[in-house]
């Protein structure tokens, strides 16, 4: 409670006292007393209502969040032309009065759904594409009046600047800003830009007027049943050509893994092959390395082969009885004794060891 409103409040009081004073003072002067002190306290009572009704009138307390215009009889507009600031002014009483225009962010909706909007019912924006396609826009503005222009506000708009300024310029302005895109622009890739451009010019427009817009909303975008219908039908064709893509590049991977195994396979079994061909050379060659040697000692010692005979027959015989008729194996020494040479005589040499053939290894 400001200090004006306790003022009010008692200036009604007094007043009301006033009034009671003066009927009693009429009822005892009828029954013929005295009312010579009623009649100073009438007095009294109503000066002081008038005191205090002409303070109160002449007090004015503007809030925070509000700018007041005063509308003077005695200006030579008709009004002053610095809107009054938050707190405790004086106007002149009976002679000026204040309209109050609040600051605060306010909002204007146009909604389909009932309830949501100012206007009862649908209040959505019914807009044509650039293409000719039908679309419903719900929409919300929030703005401001700039308190710098509270004076031009009540000049030119006073209370209708909601309904007569806000709600028609967006509408305008929306509707010129949907005709500029095509269908598919207008839900999907080119949404963001479209509320940006509407954004721009009706802040704009707004601010010519004296209201400061902080925001466009673009709340929802309805098409046609029919449109809807074809929109509905082409993302479904759209999923399914998606989901074949998929199908052919599975099937594509697979295919090519099974490429790969294959070619694997393959390779492997090249290099197996590969691996066992270079181990027969190596074999052979350490073979013939082999029999060129055992041939050279055979040339050098003929008798090594008679030798090499015994043993193959058998590795346990030390001596050999041999039938009057059969020729000897070994060459008897002549002029001695007649005994088989000794192992030494034969072989005074150790055979030479074949070198170990190399183990063949494959390269998976």
């Amino acid at each position: 409670m400001n200090v004006t409103t306790v003022l009010d409040t008692l200036a009604v009081f007094l007043w009301l006292l006033f009034l009671g004073l003066i009927v009693l003072a009429i009822v005892r002067a009828s029954r013929g007393r005295s009312a010579k002190a009623l009649g100073i306290a009438v007095l009294v009572t109503g000066l002081s209502a008038v005191i205090i009704s002409v303070i109160s009138a002449g007090l004015v307390f503007i809030q925070p969040e509000e700018r007041g215009v005063v509308i003077s009889a005695i200006a030579p507009k008709g009004y002053r032309e610095q809107a009054l600031q938050p707190g405790l002014s004086w106007i002149v009483p009976f002679f000026e009065t204040v309209k109050t225009y609040p600051i605060y962010r306010q909002t204007y909706t146009m909604s389909v759904s009932m309830g949501e909007g100012q206007v009862v019912g649908d209040d959505s924006i019914l807009a044509r594409t650039a293409d000719g396609q039908e679309v419903s826009i719900d929409a919300s503005v929030l703005f401001a009046i700039d308190p710098n222009r509270v004076v031009d506000i009540q000049i030119t708009w006073q209370d209708r600047y909601m309904n007569d300024l806000v709600r028609p310029l967006a509408r305008g302005v929306i509707r010129d800003v949907i005709a500029q895109y095509g269908i598919q622009d207008v839900y999907s890739t080119k949404r963001t830009e479209m509320t940006q451009k509407i954004t721009d010019i009706l802040s704009q427009k707004l601010g010519d007027d004296g209201l400061l817009m902080s925001a466009f909303v673009l709340r929802n975008i309805s098409f046609s049943p029919e449109y809807a219908a074809s929109v509905e039908q082409k993302q479904i064709a759209e999923q399914l050509a998606q989901q074949a893509r998929y199908v052919v590049e599975q099937r594509r991977q697979e295919a090519e893994q099974a490429r790969q195994v294959a070619q694997g396979s393959a390779d492997a079994v090249v290099i197996r092959a590969q691996g066992e061909a270079d181990a027969r050379l190596i074999q052979a060659d350490a073979e013939a390395k082999a029999l060129e040697k055992i041939a050279q000692a055979l040339a050098e010692r003929p008798e090594l082969l008679q030798y090499n005979f015994i043993l193959k027959m058998s590795p346990g015989v030390q001596t050999i009885f041999l039938p009057n008729d059969v020729p000897y194996l070994f060459p008897l020494p002549t002029g001695g004794a007649s005994t088989v040479p000794s192992l030494n005589e034969l072989v005074p040499t150790p055979l030479p060891t074949p070198e170990p053939l190399p183990t063949p290894t494959a390269t998976p």
